[in-house]
């Protein structure tokens, strides 16, 4: 069922209320570490496999193949889940210190400022 003009309208501007207050989270760099489709591929594949000895163990009084197949299931997901290290890597700035507020300033004064840099940065 398609969204409403009224809920389309809305959700346009929660993603644009998001994108302007939290670019930080969305633009935030990765450390490399992606999801591997083979990896999915194989994971799926052990997971129907492990389903399979689970049906057949529970089918027949054999609960050693059901157990194996739990195993095979379980480590089917892990494996589907686990992001790999990518190879690709982003260059990082170096992040400049900027120059530290007067040793006076209160709590309140120092979190201002960390706030004005922060939002002359965008």
């Amino acid at each position: 069922m398609p969204l409403s003009e009224q809920e389309q309208r809305l959700l346009d501007e929660m993603e644009r209320h998001l994108m302007r207050n939290d670019a930080d989270v969305v633009s935030a760099p990765s450390d490399g570490r992606t999801l591997s489709y083979r990896n999915i591929v194989y994971g799926t594949v052990l997971v129907l496999v492990g389903l399979g000895g689970l049906l057949v163990g529970v089918a027949l009084p054999l609960i050693v193949v059901g157990v194996i197949g739990f195993i095979v299931m379980l480590g089917g997901v892990i494996l589907a889940v686990t992001p790999t290290r990518g190879t690709l890597r982003v260059p990082v700035e170096p992040v400049s210190r900027p120059s530290a507020p007067p040793a006076g300033a209160s709590f309140i004064d120092r979190m201002n400022d960390r706030w004005d840099k922060r939002q002359g940065e965008r």
